[in-house]
């Protein structure tokens, strides 16, 4: 039979013994929390989460087949207009199926059947014949200049914004992306030109990028989250602000609030929603996410303990009923004043249950309690702003981010650090303003070696 601990045991034994008890109590309580731990109660990813030990549905699964259903619209694709087919084949009969007999004649309307084929890629390949002449007059050589816009390298402007996009929007790494242009593409490429395109990428790239954090000081708000990286073998973090327009990534050896110092300066006065971590107190008017809290209330309803059970559920009650209010005022059926309307006995039932934890003398509870309800604006900064009561529109950024990161473990250099951020962020920017990530890669590459400025992507400008 297993011994069991009560605090009558534990009183018949020495001072000291007593003081080793309760630490290895603590530490065990500690450690059974931590295996007890999944995406829905903390900040883990869903990804650390086996598929099959996601808890069962709530609702019963449609008794309805997959695919499509009896009854629904057909999708198809519509045909192209014989002028814009590339070639147009009329195919007669020549004979009867029946009778075999000759046919002659023509319909009028015969059965259309479009064929979609990739044409054979080739490169295009242009080449520069730059005559040296020598002067009748002093006897000295003049070589012909390169026209404006003609790079100096055998990578022109699309091809060197289509391979960076390969490494950065379709998560390639190097030697797949040369592999992938020499065999689908026929383009001779190797790991090294990679690298070098990804240099002139983030050149022609760079001064777009600066902009867009030289105007982060200036927004009303920002959704901030940051991610562990790896640069070399070093630790680094990779940090997003999300504004309505545009975002910015930036790679930084350091989660400490010195990043924010750097980026938003002295002068943000606007909104930040972020999680509850302390190096973003500074900034003064912030949203606490609310589904960062909920996942910490589903802990506290997790836990085998009857007080700190009880006050988690206790708290998931209001919590859900912010989240449908929520919902509500997102899709227009009330607006802010009545969303601030009806959370308002809401927030009085938080705020007592947070007082009620901070009193309990739990110590899994003060701690927490006390915080929130110390900074209990920072849960309710929605109501009086137009922001949202998560920083999920930062989680979704990061999202792309992560999963590169997972597949490329990191960067090599700082070289390739400033790569990573600058094409995210513009990657990011463009889907925000829905531009053609491609075109305008390519239209700021031809003007990096034209020497002209590059298109702008702060909006308005």
């Amino acid at each position: 039979m297993p011994l069991e601990i009560t605090e009558e045991l534990i009183a018949r034994q020495s001072p000291e013994a007593q003081t080793i008890i309760h630490a290895l109590l603590a530490k065990i309580q500690e450690l059974e929390g931590r295996l007890n731990q999944s995406p829905r109660n903390s900040s883990r990813p869903p990804s650390t989460e086996h598929p099959h030990a996601k808890p069962p549905r709530r609702k019963a699964a449609a008794k309805r087949p997959p695919g499509g259903q009896a009854g629904h619209a057909r999708h198809v694709r519509p045909l192209l207009p014989p002028e814009q087919c590339d070639a147009v084949i009329p195919l007669k009969p020549t004979a009867c199926r029946r009778c075999g007999r000759p046919l002659a004649g023509v319909d009028t309307a015969p059965l259309r059947h479009q064929v979609w084929e990739l044409p054979e890629i080739k490169p295009q390949v242009v080449e520069y014949q730059r005559h040296r002449l020598a002067c009748a007059c002093c006897g000295d050589t003049t070589c012909a200049d390169l026209p404006p816009g003609v790079p100096t390298g055998q990578s022109g402007p699309r091809l060197v914004a289509f391979t960076g996009l390969l490494m950065a929007y379709f998560r390639q790494s190097k030697r797949r992306t040369a592999l992938f242009l020499e065999t689908l593409l026929n383009q001779p490429c190797c790991p090294a030109l990679t690298v070098k395109m990804q240099g002139q990428v983030t050149a022609a790239l760079r001064p777009a990028y600066e902009e867009l954090a030289g105007a982060l000081p200036s927004q009303p708000y920002l959704g901030i989250d940051e991610s562990p990286t790896k640069e070399a073998k070093t630790k680094a973090w990779l940090w997003t602000f999300v504004s309505r327009l545009f975002t910015v990534f930036a790679v930084r050896g350091t989660r400490a609030a010195t990043v924010l110092t750097e980026l938003l300066t002295d002068t943000f006065a606007g909104v930040a929603s972020c999680d509850r971590a302390k190096m973003y107190w500074a900034l003064g008017k912030l949203q606490w996410c609310w589904a960062h809290l909920k996942r910490d209330f589903q802990a506290l309803a997790d836990s085998e303990d009857g007080v700190v059970k009880r006050l988690g559920h206790d708290l998931l009650r209001p919590t859900a009923e912010l989240f449908r209010q929520w919902s509500r005022c997102r899709d227009g059926t009330i607006s802010r004043a009545e969303l601030k309307r009806c959370l308002t006995p809401v927030r009085r039932v938080v705020e007592g249950l947070l007082l009620r934890g901070a009193y309990s003398g739990h110590p899994r509870l003060v701690g927490m309690c006390r915080e929130l309800y110390a900074h209990r604006e920072w849960l309710w900064t929605f109501l009086d702003h137009a922001v949202e009561p998560t920083n999920n529109a930062s989680e979704r950024a990061l999202r792309h981010a992560v999963i590169w990161r997972k597949l490329s473990f990191g960067t090599q250099s700082q070289g390739g650090s400033r790569f990573v951020e600058t094409m995210l962020t513009v990657i990011e920017t463009c889907r925000q303003q829905s531009r053609n990530v491609f075109a305008y890669v390519t239209e700021a590459v031809q003007a990096h070696f034209a020497h002209q400025p590059i298109p702008s992507l702060l909006p308005g400008v």
